[in-house]
Parts: structure tokens; C-alpha cells; sequence
């Protein structure tokens, strides 16, 4: 009977590790695998009512980076000329403050908020952050202890940073090998900061780099004001580039690329277009403007992507949408009314796509491209909201534009 009874017990304690679902850190921009999507699954329908913690930050954009029990983003306390700018560490679960380092950063707040956009890049027990006027950092994840700075700025000998200020996130290439840009790309050696080489100069612009293979060749795939270019990523040498410019010399984007394909996609009225890598030649496949992706990608899932159209400049608000990757074709748009305003993306591994609307609201719909039809959504921030959420470790992460900062537990 005891025998029994234990068994028993023995299989009931099973259950929820066997239904338990697979948590996963979150260690740079777009997640593990550069992707925009989890490890972790959610449930089919989420429920976002519980705040753990909120924490102000500063005004930015910058998204978190989450790793080893540790959650890291930064922020502007607001100041014009006087302003400072600060790199957080807090405890993932209990938003209890680590650490922080805090430095001198003029507001760049032209015809918005301001504050560093960013998103910090944890590797090999170190923290890597980037600030709007070019202070690329490397602290110790664990104490906070500055190991190297670098003004990345006075290396890509510019006078003043781009208009919007720096955007790009620190990005690894490999283990020992850390990329910047800056309007060269750079790369450098992350224990030291020193520079390895640097690609021909182009006019800075704000999105993240992207590698790749094609042909056993590793390569690097980066927007710049003037274009997309593909570069070598043994040495920086420019392979290929394609003409991409818009009405306001802004991209601030990440290629998505499905082997030789690369998908691009800006606002300003440019729209977005499928090349294919041949050789030294990008061949375009298509180009529209059905998806104009102003600040935040679109998230690639089963041959269709998904993301925020900014199509106000055509008279109306900016629309949630579907296209299928290979042809470009509209699967469906989400009217105005839906409320989503000019939100982020981002998915789980399971396919369901979890959305921050401009205002605040935390939405989660499958990703399926006949119809749009959320299962579970609720308000868990105030304010302008542009910033991509974070699922990590069975915890979403949201921010505002004003450094409202929330941890919400996934149940």
C-alpha cells in the first residue's frame, strides 16, 4: 500500500515539470537567435493582469536585455545640456536594483522624447551598452564594474552624431568578436575594445546588423542611410550594396533574411523589399509599400511576416499586417479601430505573436495568416510606447517612452 502511495505521489509531482514550459534568457537585440521570437511558449490564452514590479528608468527607447537572473536597459533623466544618461542592472524577479553607471549625455530629443534607443548585449559574463552619442561600454554583468569605454564618435572621426544620435545595439559576430556602427561598421575585440577593422565609411544610420551564409561565406548584412549593404564579416570589405533611401535619411531597422534572401522594410513612405545575395549582385524580388516598418521589425514565422505599417503618411493610422515572406502578398491588415497604434512585435516559440500597442496594452494573438484574432490582452503601461516587449524566464518586460519600466508575470 505504502509502495503504492508513493508511486503514486511520485507521478502526481511529475505533472508540472512534464507540462512546464521551457524558460530562456533574453541576452541582446531580437533575442537568442537574433529572431525577435522566444525560446519559451505561451499559454493560448495569457493572462497579463499580475505586475511583479516597475521601476522608472529615464526617457528612451531602449528595450532590455535579460540574462543569468539579471534584467539590464538605460535611460535619460530628462536634462538638456546638463543631462546624464544611466545603464540599470536589476534582479529579474524581484526588480530589486543591482547596480548602476551614470554619465554625462546631452538630451537628443528632436521632434520626440529622446534618450537612448539602444538595447544592451550581455556575452561571457560582461554587459556591452551603447549610448546616443557614441560611449560604447563594458561593464562586469555581476558587480558593475566598468572593464572598458570607447568613443566610438571620435573613432569613426565625426564631429557630431547623426541627427537621431546612435541607435545601433551592440551586436557579436562570434564569441570574440564584438560589432558597432558608427557609420563604419567596427569590430572589436570585446575584452578590450580595441578595433580589429572597420568597413569603408557610410553616412551612420540606426538598425542593428544581421549575419549571415551564403556559399559557406559568412557575411554581414547592415542598413545604412544610403542603402542595404552586405559585408564580409572576416574583414568589413563591402560585397554588395542596393540604393534604399528615405524622404528623412532614417532606417533603423534589421534585415530579415531567410537563406540568400534579405528582407528590408522602412517608413517615411519607402515600404520594403525581398533581395536575394548572388554572388557579389543583390537581385530585388519584389518592392511595395504594404509594410513600412518605421522603428520596430516585423517578426518572420512559417513563411509570413508580421508587423506595423506606418501608413500615416498616407492619411491614415498606422495598421498591424500579415505578407507572405516569398511573394510579398497582403494576407490581412488590423483596421485602426483595434487600437494598436504604431506598436512592436515580438513571438513566442510556439507561434503566438505578443504586441505592445502604442498606448500601453499588452496584447497575445497566434501568428496565423487568415486572420488576426487576439486571445488575451489588458493595460499595463501609460504613455508613448515603442519600445518591443521582452518575454524571458516566464516574465514580460515593457517600457514607455517617459522610463516606466514593468515586469509581468505570464500565467
Amino acid at each position: 500500500m505504502h509502495r503504492h502511495r508513493f508511486l503514486a505521489l511520485l507521478l502526481w509531482s511529475s505533472i508540472p515539470f512534464a507540462n512546464s514550459l521551457p524558460a530562456a534568457d533574453w541576452p541582446q537585440w531580437r533575442g537568442p537567435d537574433e529572431s525577435g521570437i522566444s525560446a519559451e511558449h505561451l499559454p493560448a490564452k495569457p493572462d497579463f493582469t499580475q505586475t511583479l514590479w516597475q521601476k522608472k528608468v529615464g526617457i528612451g527607447f531602449s528595450s532590455v536585455a535579460v540574462a543569468e537572473g539579471r534584467v539590464f536597459t538605460l535611460g535619460h533623466d530628462g536634462a538638456k545640456s546638463a543631462g546624464r544618461e544611466t545603464i540599470w542592472c536589476f534582479h529579474a524577479e524581484t526588480g530589486v536594483e543591482l547596480w548602476r553607471h551614470t554619465y554625462p549625455a546631452p538630451l537628443l530629443d528632436r521632434f520626440y522624447e529622446g534618450g537612448p534607443g539602444a538595447t544592451p548585449t550581455v556575452r561571457g559574463g560582461k554587459v556591452f551598452t551603447y549610448s546616443k552619442h557614441g560611449r560604447l561600454h563594458c561593464h562586469e554583468a555581476a558587480t558593475g564594474k566598468l572593464v572598458w569605454q570607447r568613443d566610438m564618435l571620435a573613432e569613426a572621426g565625426l564631429e557630431a552624431p547623426p541627427e537621431w544620435g546612435f541607435a545601433c545595439s551592440p551586436y557579436f559576430l562570434n564569441d570574440d568578436t564584438l560589432l558597432i556602427e558608427a557609420g563604419p561598421t567596427f569590430a572589436l575585440d570585446p575584452a578590450t575594445g580595441r578595433v580589429r577593422w572597420k568597413s569603408q565609411p557610410f553616412t551612420p544610420a540606426y538598425g542593428t546588423p544581421k549575419t549571415f551564409t551564403v556559399g559557406g561565406r559568412k557575411l554581414l548584412a547592415v542598413m545604412k542611410t544610403e542603402g542595404l549593404a552586405v559585408l564580409d564579416a572576416g574583414n568589413g570589405a563591402t560585397v554588395a550594396t542596393v540604393d534604399w533611401k528615405t524622404s528623412f535619411d532614417t532606417t533603423a531597422t534589421t534585415p530579415i533574411i531567410l537563406g540568400s534572401k534579405i528582407f528590408i522594410s522602412t517608413g517615411y513612405d519607402r515600404g520594403c523589399a525581398l533581395l536575394e545575395l548572388a554572388g557579389d549582385q543583390l537581385k530585388k524580388i519584389y518592392e511595395h509599400k504594404a509594410m513600412c516598418n518605421h522603428m520596430n521589425n516585423s517578426v518572420l514565422i512559417d513563411g509570413h511576416l508580421y508587423g506595423f505599417d506606418g501608413t500615416a503618411h498616407r492619411g491614415r493610422p498606422t495598421e498591424f499586417v500579415c505578407l507572405e515572406f516569398a511573394t510579398g502578398k497582403e494576407k490581412w491588415r488590423v483596421p485602426p479601430g483595434v487600437g494598436l497604434g504604431c506598436g512592436s512585435v515580438m513571438a513566442s516559440a510556439d507561434g503566438m505573436l505578443l504586441i505592445l500597442s502604442e498606448r500601453g496594452e499588452l496584447l497575445a494573438a497566434p501568428a496565423d495568416p487568415r486572420e488576426f484574432k487576439p486571445t488575451a490582452r489588458h493595460q499595463v503601461l501609460g504613455g508613448r510606447c515603442w519600445t518591443v516587449p521582452v518575454l524571458a524566464n516566464g516574465r514580460i518586460y515593457c517600457r514607455n517612452a517617459r522610463g516606466d519600466l514593468v515586469c509581468v508575470k505570464v500565467r
